[in-house]
């Protein structure tokens, strides 16, 4: 069931006491507090375990609100947030006195966005300021693209869940720096380089050209409690035969164009064609391979190009390297 009117006047309360509310966007579900409450934007990284240093994104209701948050507001950002907003696009600005360095991690950028979701919208309004609002999960794990991803992964430590259903891009927001003259990509995501080229009239900056710390940045993110493996296309079905051979319990991501070849493991998925759907159902596919008990996953990555960038970008970042305690051992 979906959020109701009641449902987001409660949240809206419990922002106000200073407490955390879980809520729906288009891209993943957030953990959401008071962007200008330290205290409350100090338990969203306590409840994920998340490093100080890393900065939040406040999500606002509207661009007209914009001002009120940042210092100044560029052309280049007016240009884009009228493009993009409501949407999966996250604009990095100077720092407005509103917003505390503890929602910064320290910096003086801020990361801001409007989400393109009915009811994080309602919230927004209801609430009536800011809500920093990180995935709804454990710092490097899966994000969650449903309500119950955020009761199984967060449990108790949230004080109340709105449920929106489920998300309609699934993968995070791009995230681009306009603090200097050319606009760059610090993190892709659901406005792919060629939307942003279309606005703004070039290609924007390679994200090497920021030295603006996002999230999403950690080598090891997005990740399931299985290793993730990726290997070039073809060699899927062998990959898998051998894992299967040492004794692992193995989830395989197919990609569509060999989806008609013979695999035989634990859980197997044959990816979409469409990028879009691809990416709505890829934090899905690997919170089920965690929920089958896959301890090794094997994957391959798509073209990169359109939303392809940022499924690759996702699928890097889950296979990234671990602390050596956090490797999951093969089953016996």
């Amino acid at each position: 069931m979906t959020a109701t009117k009641d449902d987001i006047e409660k949240a809206a309360r419990v922002l106000r006491a200073g407490g955390l509310v879980a809520l729906p966007t288009e891209t993943v579900y957030g953990l959401g507090a008071n962007a200008e409450d330290p205290a409350a934007v100090g338990r969203i990284f306590e409840v994920k375990g998340r490093p100080p240093s890393h900065p939040l994104i406040v999500h606002i209701a509207s661009a007209a609100q914009l001002g009120d948050w940042v210092e100044e507001v560029p052309q280049t950002a007016r240009v884009l947030a009228e493009a993009f907003w409501p949407g999966p696009l996250t604009l990095v600005l100077r720092r407005g006195r509103r917003v505390p360095l503890e929602a910064t991690g320290g910096l003086e950028t801020v990361a801001v966005r409007v989400p393109d979701h009915p009811v994080a919208l309602a919230l927004l309004s209801a609430f009536g300021g800011g809500i920093t609002a990180p995935s709804a999960n454990r710092f490097g794990s899966v994000s969650p693209t449903t309500a119950d991803h955020v009761r199984r992964e967060l449990g108790d430590g949230v004080d109340f869940v709105l449920n929106g259903g489920s998300c309609q891009v699934g993968v995070e927001s791009t995230i681009v720096d306009v603090t200097a003259d050319v606009a760059s990509i610090l993190r892709p995501g659901g406005v792919t380089a060629e939307d942003l080229e279309a606005v703004l009239g070039y290609p924007p900056a390679e994200p090497s050209a920021s030295p603006v710390r996002v999230p999403g940045q950690h080598p090891s993110h997005y990740a399931p409690r299985g290793r993730v493996v990726l290997v070039e296309p073809e060699k899927v079905v062998a990959e898998v035969e051998l894992a299967q051979e040492l004794g692992h319990r193995v989830g395989v991501l197919v990609p569509a164009a060999f989806a008609d070849a013979t695999v035989n493991a634990h859980t197997v998925v044959a990816v979409p064609a469409s990028f879009a759907a691809y990416a709505r159902e890829l934090y899905g596919y690997l919170h089920a391979f965690d929920e089958s008990g896959c301890d090794l996953i094997i994957a391959s990555l798509p073209v990169e190009e359109g939303l392809g960038v940022a499924i690759a970008n996702r699928l890097r970042r889950a296979a990234g390297p671990r602390p050596s305690g956090n490797l999951t051992a093969p089953r016996a």
